[in-house]
């Protein structure tokens, strides 16, 4: 490896991405060159946080390939710096780098649960399950800090309103309280994504995600106070974490999961390349064999679009991922889905200074 790519990955201690290349809408490129000037080899990214008065926070959706069509984002970007999230391009609409950018220059949408209650009290909106944390983690770190998430769930709660999260944050352990009691009126599920039970590789991966025994005992805490909770293998990488699909799902199902899914990884844009150079950087013994996978799923490519396709991959060896997905499944007594939520409790909660109603 160069000196020069060992000052890339001294900047980027910490981070998934082991670069930073503009995106593709960026007429200009930049490119690391060593002056000849000492510079540390050692060094750390700070996170920056800019903040987003959003209009609108329902963002829809009309994918067959989703069970929700419609979500609710808190965060842009995702201090976790998992290196394979396919959210990774939405920060080229920003003019930042969908590499370390996308994990260390980060947006807060503080007003988002005011936005969201505006949206939910207009006259013709009707209830459906609200899907968080699909695009980026609601529950990253930043959100310690700005309980955006804790206030959106608040509104949700007050509308009874039907939600679904998907983290892989520790965090929602603060939130069990509000969780809790919507399970109860069955209005709320949980999603927790166990990549691999590997810590070394989880690391390396997903650099500031919790311990996969730490997210085990996320969904232990969460089933014991009565919320439905799923285990998502997602996604799993073809020559490197796809051997332990069974024992993912064994594992959350012995942590209290009632469901279970699995996706294959996706290389949409710009998380192709990021993607091929960390496997070169941390796993080059196996990099070309994973990426050759990665093809065969993809008809030769490294992504394809397609709905239908583009989650589960096709040919022979995504179908014989399928057929162990199932297999273990009915094995483990896991459900493929958790039970629809309630729509039929929606309620607008009355405003300060609203006529209430005589009957």
């Amino acid at each position: 490896m160069s000196e020069l790519h060992d000052l890339r990955r001294g900047e980027a201690r910490g981070r998934g991405a082991v670069s930073n290349a503009v995106s593709r809408f960026e007429p200009y490129a930049r490119v690391a060159v060593d002056d000849g000037w000492e510079a540390p080899v050692e060094g750390m990214l700070r996170t920056e946080v800019a903040v987003e008065a959003p209009r609108r926070v329902i963002s829809r959706n009309t994918s067959p390939d989703v069970p929700f069509d419609r979500s609710v984002n808190p965060y842009r970007g995702c201090e976790h710096g998992c290196v394979y999230c396919f959210a990774r391009p939405g920060h080229a609409w920003l003019g930042l780098s969908p590499g370390q950018d996308f994990e260390s220059r980060l947006v807060a949408r503080p007003t988002a649960p005011q936005v969201l209650a505006d949206e939910l009290r207009k006259p013709h909106y009707q209830p459906a399950t609200l899907a968080i944390g699909t695009y980026t983690d609601p529950y990253q770190p930043i959100e310690k800090e700005h309980e955006i998430m804790r206030g959106l769930l608040r509104v949700l709660q007050d509308f009874r309103h039907p939600v679904s999260i998907v983290t892989k944050g520790t965090l929602i352990e603060r939130d069990i309280d509000i969780l809790a009691a919507m399970a109860a009126d069955n209005l709320a599920t949980v999603g927790i994504s166990v990549t691999t039970l590997d810590p070394k590789v989880s690391r390396l991966m997903e650099p500031r995600v919790p311990s996969p025994e730490r997210r085990l005992q996320v969904i232990e805490r969460l089933a014991a106070a009565g919320i439905p909770v799923r285990v998502m293998a997602s996604p799993l990488v073809p020559a490197l974490t796809d051997h332990e699909l069974e024992g993912i799902l064994q594992a959350g199902r012995d942590a209290g999961a009632r469901a279970a899914t699995s996706l294959m990884l996706r290389l949409p844009a710009e998380v192709a390349p990021l993607f091929q150079e960390w496997l070169h950087v941390h796993f080059p013994d196996r990099a070309e064999r994973v990426l050759n996978r990665v093809r065969e799923l993809h008809g030769g490519k490294l992504y394809e679009a397609d709905f239908g396709t583009r989650m589960t991959g096709q040919g022979v060896w995504a179908q014989q991922m399928q057929a162990r997905l199932r297999i273990a499944r009915k094995r483990l007594g896991l459900a493929d889905t958790l039970p629809p939520l309630r729509c039929d409790l929606f309620r607008p909660p009355p405003r300060v200074g609203d006529q209430l109603s005589l009957f």
